[in-house]
């Protein structure tokens, strides 16, 4: 390791330590939770947990102190190194060359006291290619990111904003799974709390009696109007959650070799994508969100963590027009130089034609569809149905046959929506896949950044002529599938895609 006795070492900020008692929210929040419950008269359940919570307290406060008071960093011409521990010292250098992004995240607290995180990654997948500082005091994490992003060379990009919040995308809100989904999340999150507090909370007064009144209503006019009160509730928390999320959003080209995102209400977030890392765009359209009109777009990139936290932290656009999504797509494409650039300019008009232009898969496609529908989601209820009546009343078996008759048509016309979401294309430097019908995805990847192909068939895909190419990428999901494209083609849209690589394979 060089050293460079001239370049001051940094603290982080002495205002992390409140930060570290934000923690204290919850606890003290369910301690508060269990006075009102109990009439002020908690029992030796909620003192214990209490006591438990100061002794917690206490312990991490003293550490926090260590840490502040042993931590340092400091960014040389060469590297960004960073010293932790007492007893066993950790000293942590990471190259500046092979830094790949730099983010900010801060949370309420952190917002609060003027507080942000910063986060290098090295493009690794593991929690050894980050390094952390928590935290550093808002202006010295900006100018630090900055410092580490900076390249020699870098101009500004002719046009840096590519895209901002409009309040009107909340009306897209709702048209996601959370309009569902978040309604039983925050019930069971509330569940969990009050009986990890000792409530019974089948046994609050007010719970009980809405239950018993559920009974004795009408069902057939109750539940319908309990799942409008859920639909509404969902929507309501849909909306919150999508201002929270993207309250500020800013898409922007922070040079001409750095992509940015800014968003966040109570928790910033600030993710940098490097140019070079970047190898194309995905645009989706969840099946709800495409009948609002919307979509949404995530960059194909490396450098952005494990799997999980790339699915996170690609996402460019949030749930918007279909109409802004290509647009966003069209530019963030646009923008690539070098390895990215030769055709692109004439190549990114033609991206909100990829619907009517992209090759259509055989009609095997759609008749494997079908049948998968018919097995996976028609024959198991009406089995069950059928059995069901055979041993215990008739009017299953009338249940049976109503459902058979009632979800065929509705498995068809999804088989058919899947089938006409299949297509595939080469469109100057970009391979364009399109798939799915409750989650439709198109694709668009750099040719040049596939790295292999795998065929994939089974004996009933062989009997129908068809086969599954995955085109192996260095970022995003690591692979995309071109499902049920006729084989007879396959291995020459590949080799066309990527000239030479299968032309060994091939009968010249």
């Amino acid at each position: 390791m060089t050293i460079h006795a001239e370049t001051p070492w940094r603290t982080l900020s002495p205002r992390t330590l409140l930060a570290h008692c934000a923690w204290l929210g919850a606890p003290l929040g369910s301690f508060g939770l269990t006075l009102l419950a109990t009439g002020g008269h908690p029992g030796a359940r909620a003192w214990s947990t209490l006591g438990a919570v100061t002794a917690v307290f206490l312990v991490i406060t003293a550490a926090g102190l260590v840490t502040y008071r042993r931590t340092r960093y400091r960014v040389t011409p060469d590297a960004l190194e960073l010293h932790t521990g007492l007893f066993t010292r950790r000293v942590r250098s990471v190259p500046l060359h092979r830094i790949r992004n730099v983010d900010l995240t801060a949370n309420p607290v952190q917002r609060v006291l003027g507080l942000a995180v910063l986060r290098a990654g090295t493009g690794g997948g593991t929690r050894s290619a980050e390094l952390s500082l928590e935290a550093l005091t808002r202006p010295a994490a900006e100018r630090l990111r900055v410092e580490l992003l900076a390249r020699a060379g870098a101009v500004d990009a002719e046009d840096p904003v590519l895209s901002t919040a409009d309040p009107r995308w909340l009306r897209y809100a709702p048209l996601t799974f959370w309009i569902f989904g978040g309604v039983f999340a925050a019930v069971g999150a509330i569940w969990r709390v009050l009986d990890g507090v000792g409530i019974k909370p089948w046994r609050i007064g007010f719970v009980l009696h809405a239950f018993e009144e559920f009974g004795k209503s009408i069902l057939w006019l109750t539940i319908p109007l309990a799942l409008l009160v859920i639909v509404a509730l969902g929507a309501v928390g849909a909306m919150a959650l999508y201002a929270e999320n993207w309250w500020k959003y800013r898409l922007e080209w922070t040079d001409a070799a750095t992509l940015r995102v800014r968003r966040g209400m109570f928790t910033t977030r600030s993710v940098s994508i490097e140019r070079a890392r970047l190898r194309g765009v995905v645009l989706r359209e969840p099946m709800l969100l495409r009948a609002g009109g919307g979509a949404s777009v995530r960059a194909v990139a490396g450098g952005l963590g494990n799997r999980e936290e790339n699915r996170k932290r690609s996402v460019i656009l949030p749930p918007a027009p279909k109409s802004e999504a290509e647009r966003v797509c069209m530019h963030v494409l646009g923008q690539q130089g070098g390895r990215m650039g030769g055709q692109q300019g004439g190549q990114t008009g033609q991206m909100g034609q990829t619907e009517m232009s992209l090759t259509a898969h055989p009609r095997a496609a759609l008749r494997r569809r079908f049948v998968r529908g018919l097995l996976w989601a028609v024959a198991p209820v009406t089995v069950a149905l059928a059995v069901l009546g055979a041993l215990l009343t008739p009017v299953l078996l009338y249940c049976a046959a109503a459902y058979a008759v009632l979800a065929t048509p509705v498995v068809h016309a999804l088989a058919r929506d899947a089938y006409r979401s299949l297509g595939h294309a080469l469109r100057g430097n970009w391979l364009v896949i399109r798939s799915g019908t409750f989650q439709r995805e198109t694709v668009t990847l750099d040719r040049s950044s596939v790295l292999a192909w795998t065929f994939t068939d089974t004996p009933f895909s062989r009997r129908a002529g068809v086969v599954t190419a995955t085109a192996a990428v260095a970022a995003g999901e690591d692979g995309y599938r071109i499902r049920d494209m006729a084989a007879t083609e396959a291995a020459g849209f590949a080799d066309a895609a990527v000239p030479g690589m299968l032309r060994e394979f091939l009968d010249i």
